[in-house]
């Protein structure tokens, strides 16, 4: 099965391409702004790279949040155009999630804690076992170190995402069997991995925010 997957959650844009499992083609890019632009020309060169052409695909990956308000709705808007003109299931996952996959297959752990820098002093954080999940939320710092604390119990844990470093010393001092690892961002090739297994729906993926923007339209005069 040929699958196309990207992310432009945060402040990276990426394109990947799989094949039963088989990596094709991928891109990855850090990127805070200009995902728009870049994102189209990425997935080109993705589909050239492999020796496809775009009716060929069988399956389509995206993440849908949380993330920058901009980012998230940049490759949705994206995928959703592709899954109209090529008639194929689009699979949306959240992008902590991607994440978790990631680190735990890096770590050869069973539980992962992905902890991603929101704003106000607070994280988006998933919690995943193995493959299970209750779903992304957004905490305070000092929220976190309690349910991160809770969720590992005795079993060892790893962190991912951009603000591991300020929760791993006092997860640790806590006596939490904790470690750290590279994961800072989602990457499209643990989207295309995750959505591989998951059997699609009929609902097309919409963009899943914990928090309101942090800006709003001016109010029209009365």
């Amino acid at each position: 099965m040929k699958i196309l997957a990207v992310d432009t959650a945060f402040a990276a844009c990426s394109v990947a391409i799989l094949d039963s499992g088989r990596v094709l083609a991928h891109r990855f890019e850090e990127m805070a702004r200009g995902h728009a632009e870049r994102l189209a020309p990425m997935v080109e060169e993705a589909v050239r790279e492999a020796g496809l052409s775009f009716s060929m695909l069988e399956r389509l990956g995206v993440t849908v949040g949380p993330g920058s308000f901009t980012g998230i709705r940049v490759g949705l808007a994206f995928m959703r155009g592709l899954r109209l003109a090529l008639e194929v299931p689009l699979i949306g996952i959240t992008s902590l999630y991607a994440m978790g996959q990631n680190a735990l297959q890096v770590a050869g752990l069973n539980r992962v804690a992905v902890v991603q820098v929101a704003r106000d002093d607070e994280i988006y954080c998933e919690l995943l076992k193995d493959k299970e999940s209750e779903g992304p939320q957004i905490v305070g710092v000092l929220e976190a170190f309690g349910i991160i604390s809770r969720f590992a119990g005795a079993e060892p844990l790893v962190l991912a995402g951009n603000a591991q470093e300020r929760l791993f010393p006092d997860l640790a001092a806590r006596g939490v069997r904790v470690a750290r690892s590279d994961i800072r961002l989602p990457d499209a090739l643990w989207v295309a991995r995750v959505v591989a297994g998951v059997v699609p729906g009929a609902e097309v993926p919409k963009p899943f925010y914990l928090r309101a923007p942090a800006a709003r339209p001016a109010s029209r005069p009365k």
